[in-house]
């Protein structure tokens, strides 16, 4: 059956309103299973062996006498895990990170790895492996990695997009290029120039389950993998690849999920296990510990970034630049493009260019966070554009209304925008009550505006109908803000049921086609694409069973509220008959009713939001409170208020845990100083205000229901409109993330002294 995505207004019966979660009950009682909660009779314990050096070459590994103990069933290095990516650079660094071969190349990487009985035996084994190593010139900061002084973190990387290319291997793995018109032409013409230069601080995610999975490898080549994840069908590849195996071997199972946000889309520790188990021949169980989640898996970029706007005096911007150096941990990667592609996104340009650089440090390998990249862009790109404001005397609001985006607008990264929130956000914002409330001294008040692209992709649905009436929607992305209501609700509304009689699972990767992963705010948008569709064809096949029972053409029979429909006046003295009553007879009508979907869901639909933050700062000490924050953001259709309201708290609620405390701390050593909540400081109840939330109803024309995603544009905004806050209350433009006491502190007494 042919499916049409495009969008069409109608009226919802289901979309729309507040259900409970139906993962609600098993999660607050504690009956929900996570990574570490699934055990496997006979498993053994892994543990992972990690470099104590920034970098460093390894010259031997002798694991002899770990292999030696009593309850040790497996000890493996990077000879276990040969070399079998065939040429693809990005599945070696994979192969890489999960076992450092020829170099220990951040604080944390893991060098060996062993299966035991116990806890107890595995870390008893991890002590009597000897490596040797020779250390290595570190570099951990950005900027400094980038001199031609730095040691060179890796001989084959050669900077790509320069022309000619480079003879001499470098830090800087990519320098990408965006824009269109002349700048240097748009900044003759500009009244008022601001140039500021920005950097952020490398954070992490803050989930609070660590990575943790179950993986058994039997003598016949299958195998099973249970496992925290954003994507059990990408872990599937990736893991059968890397092993050697075919991926039809290889079932993944994916537990419930405690966070992700972008840190559980890459693979870690799970080939590791694997491969353990395969050189055991038992099941093995792998949990990380705090201190290896930050030392060993993925935060984001750190930055230093450049930005400078020109503008006419009636507040009409004339240019834009913005060079951007993001790091990338010790792996080429494409941070810094994903930057530049969204710094100026929510304007209206004729002239812009920015420029990226994707920059080697000895941290950990960089991953996601929640709209990765952008938030850094938008904190330094807002701040500018909140002081150009004030420079030619105009509000910031109003500023920003007279350059905003719109549909028709060629972007800052190329494509033309179709129907754009920017401009309602900003209008909700003008007229919001929260921008008129009064401020006291040392307060301040700051706003700002983000930008996210939004993804499709594949995407593969299973929808059956028991003979009880009752519908199992089997899904392949992973539930990691609700999307298991969100489907259910839309499942109901094409079928018109209640929405008590759907159940949404996780289908498993050997029942159900493949899916991409769950990222770029994709799972509602793309799986209720499939929902849909799936739906459309079950109400065919009940169509059809409904014109048997009567005898008559299934043309001639119409799907309404959750009944089929004899249509014509020769029909007048049939009755409707329920999806139950069709569902009840189908032993005898053709046997199960069922609609699949398999489809690339195209035309995601661009988000934007604008977000209001008042916050005050204690001039002596430099430590600040937010008292009040406002999130406005465009949904294109809110498929479950409650959940899109607290995907817009929460990535608020990260974005200023980020803006004002979070970051990772390394010594002149190399080796990160605060690998725990206990130092790395994520924020509490006591530290959040109430976040208040409006959500805007901008239809996505790609999407039957106007669904745009919604979970990443919240954190992009808050760097900046905190920024903006603190700047205007404490008298001083913040230009370093986070902007911790002792930071603001300095500022503030800076400034008095100058």
């Amino acid at each position: 059956m042919n499916f049409d995505p495009r969008y069409s207004a109608r009226s919802f019966n289901s979309v729309g309103t507040r259900p409970i979660r139906p993962d609600g009950v098993d999660k607050v009682t504690g009956r929900a299973r996570y990574g570490a909660d699934f055990n496997m009779a006979g498993q053994l314990v892994g543990r992972i062996l990690r470099s104590p050096h920034a970098h460093a070459r390894i010259r031997k590994i002798d694991t002899s006498k770990a292999q030696m103990l009593a309850g040790v069933k497996a000890v493996i290095t990077a000879a276990d895990l040969p070399d079998l990516t065939d040429g693809d650079a990005a599945m070696y660094d994979i192969l890489d990170n999960c076992m450092a071969r020829k170099k220990a190349l951040y604080d944390g990487h893991a060098v060996a790895a062993v299966a035991a009985v116990d806890a107890r035996t595995a870390r008893q084994a991890l002590k009597l492996i000897e490596v040797d190593y020779e250390v290595l010139p570190h570099v951990t900061d950005v900027d400094e990695a980038m001199k031609h002084s730095a040691p060179v973190l890796n001989d084959s990387i050669f900077t790509e997009g320069v022309e000619p290319r480079p003879a001499k291997p470098s830090n800087i793995s990519k320098r990408s290029q965006f824009g269109h018109g002349d700048t240097e032409e748009g900044f003759r013409h500009a009244d008022k120039i601001v140039e500021r230069s920005f950097r952020t601080e490398q954070t992490h995610q803050g989930y609070i389950e660590p990575h943790a999975c179950v993986a058994s490898v039997s003598s016949d080549g299958t195998a099973d993998l249970w496992v925290c994840t954003q994507g059990h069908f990408v872990y599937r590849q990736h893991c059968a690849q890397l092993l050697g195996m075919e991926a039809s071997k290889l079932r993944v199972t994916s537990s419930e999920i405690g966070g992700g946000f972008g840190g559980k889309t890459h693979v870690w520790a799970e080939p590791v296990a694997l491969a353990l188990s395969r050189k055991a021949g038992r099941p093995v169980k792998l949990v990380m510990t705090r201190d290896e989640v930050f030392r060993a898996s993925g935060p984001t970029s750190a930055t230093s970034i450049d930005v400078r706007i020109g503008a006419r005096k009636d507040g009409t911007i004339t240019a834009a630049e913005a060079t951007l150096r993001y790091s990338c941990g010790p792996f080429a990667g494409t941070w810094a493009e994903v930057g530049a592609m969204t710094a100026f996104a929510c304007y209206r340009l004729e002239n812009v260019k920015t420029i990226g650089h994707e920059v080697l440090v000895n941290r950990p390998k960089t991953a996601a966070y929640r709209a990765p990249s952008a938030p850094m862009a938008a904190f330094a790109v807002e701040s500018v554009i909140d002081e150009l404001a004030k420079e030619i005397g105009m509000d910031p609001v109003d500023f920003r209304i007279r350059n905003a985006a719109q549909e028709g607008t060629r972007s800052s990264y190329g494509p033309v925008y179709g129907p754009i929130g920017i401009g309602p956000t900003l209008e909700a914002v003008k007229n919001h009550p929260h921008m008129k409330a009064p401020l006291s001294r040392n307060q301040g008040r700051g706003m700002a505006c983000g930008f996210w692209f939004n993804f499709g992709g594949q995407t593969c649905t299973d929808l059956n109908i028991g003979a009880d009436g009752s519908v199992s929607l089997a899904v392949g992305t992973i539930d990691v803000g609700g999307s298991r209501a969100s489907l259910s609700l839309i499942a109901a509304e094409e079928l018109g049921i209640a929405y008590e009689q759907v159940k949404a699972v996780v289908a498993d990767t050997s029942s159900l086609g493949y899916n991409d992963m769950t990222d770029g705010s994709r799972g509602t948008f793309s799986t209720s694409m499939a929902t849909i569709s799936a739906a459309r064809n079950a109400i065919k096949t009940l169509r059809e069973r409904a014109a048997q029972m009567w005898d008559i053409s299934a043309d001639d029979v119409a799907w309404e509220k959750g009944h089929a429909v004899a249509k014509g006046g020769k029909h007048g003295n049939l009755g409707k008959l329920s999806l139950k009553e069709i569902a009840a007879a189908s032993g005898t009508t053709g046997g199960p009713i069922a609609g699949h979907s398999e489809l690339v869901a195209d035309g995601a639909g661009v988000s934007f939001a604008t977000h209001i933050c008042d916050i005050e700062v204690d001039p002596e000490t430099g430590a600040t409170r937010v008292l009040r924050y406002t999130v406005v953001q465009d949904a294109g259709k809110a498929v479950h208020p409650t959940y899109v309201e607290g995907q817009y708290q929460g990535g608020a609620a990260q974005g200023i845990g980020w803006a004002l405390n979070e970051e990772y701390i390394y010594g002149k050593d190399g080796r990160l100083q605060n690998p725990g909540f206990l130092d790395y400081r994520i924020p509490v109840c006591s530290d959040l205000p109430m976040i208040d939330t409006q959500i805007l109803e901008i239809p996505n024309p790609n999407h039957p229901y106007g669904v745009r995603g919604v979970g990443e544009t919240s954190i992009v905004p808050p760097l900046a409109a905190i920024a903006n806050a603190l700047s205007n209350a404490a008298g001083v433009r913040m230009t370093h993330i986070p902007m911790s006491p002792p930071r603001v502190l300095a500022a503030i007494e800076a400034k008095q002294a100058g």
